[in-house]
C-alpha cells in the first residue's frame, strides 16, 4: 500500500494543506505564495520522488515567516503520518550531494526523537522573495513535527542560491534512502523494538 497522508492547519496567520505519498513518482503541485520556496519544495518532491501537493494562504503582507515555518510544521505531520509504524524501514538515511560550486551534506534517522543541526550560512539577506533566514527555522519546525533527527551541513558553496537548493535536494535523498525498504528488516530496526 503506498504511504499516503494529508494534513491541515489553519491558524489566524496561516491556512495549510499538506498531501504526501512517500511511494511516489516526484510529481508536486505546490502554492505558498513564495515563488522561490515553491521552487524548493518542487525540487525535494521531485528528487525524493515523493509526490506532494503544498497549498498554503499565509500572512504575507507582514513577511514569510510564518508562512514557510508552519509549511514546515505541517509537512513534518504529514510526513510522520504517511511513514507509518516505520517497519521495514532503513531508519537512516545521508546524502552528500553537488550542485556547482556547493556540496551539501543530509543526515536523517527516523528515531521518533526530534533533533536538529544546521552549518550553514547566508551572506544575502534574500534569494528572490524568500528569506534565507527561514531555511533554519523551516527545516527545525519539519524536524520536530516529523519527530526526527535531521542534520544538514553546507561543506563547500558560495552561490546562496545553490546552497539552499542543495540542502532541499540533499534531505530529499536523505528521507527517501531513510523511508526505503529492506526486506532484511521484519520490525522496527531498534535494539530496544521500538522507535520513540
Amino acid at each position: 500500500m503506498e504511504r499516503y497522508a494529508e494534513v491541515g492547519r489553519k491558524t489566524g496567520e496561516t491556512d495549510i494543506t499538506v498531501a504526501i505519498n512517500i511511494d511516489g513518482t516526484g510529481k508536486s503541485n505546490i502554492d505558498t505564495g513564495i515563488g522561490f520556496f515553491d521552487h524548493m519544495l518542487d525540487a525535494f518532491a521531485r528528487h525524493g520522488l515523493f509526490d506532494l501537493t503544498v497549498k498554503v494562504k499565509g500572512d504575507l503582507n507582514v513577511d514569510g515567516h510564518h508562512t514557510v515555518e508552519d509549511t514546515g510544521i505541517v509537512l513534518g505531520q504529514a510526513i510522520a503520518q504517511a511513514i507509518g509504524d516505520k517497519k521495514g524501514i532503513k531508519r537512516y538515511g545521508y546524502m552528500i550531494l553537488p550542485m556547482d560550486e556547493t556540496l551539501a551534506l543530509s543526515a536523517v534517522d527516523l528515531c521518533g526523537r526530534p533533533y536538529f543541526v544546521m552549518d550553514a550560512t547566508f551572506n544575502a539577506p534574500m534569494v528572490g522573495d524568500f528569506d534565507t533566514q527561514l531555511v533554519n527555522e523551516f527545516f527545525y519546525a519539519l524536524s520536530y513535527s516529523a519527530a526526527m533527527n535531521l542534520h544538514l551541513r553546507i561543506i563547500t558553496g558560495m552561490n546562496e542560491h545553490h546552497k539552499i537548493e542543495a540542502m532541499f535536494k540533499a534531505f530529499a535523498k536523505a528521507l527517501d534512502s531513510a523511508t526505503s525498504y529492506d526486506d532484511r528488516i521484519t520490525d522496527v530496526l531498534s535494539t530496544k523494538g521500538s522507535l520513540g
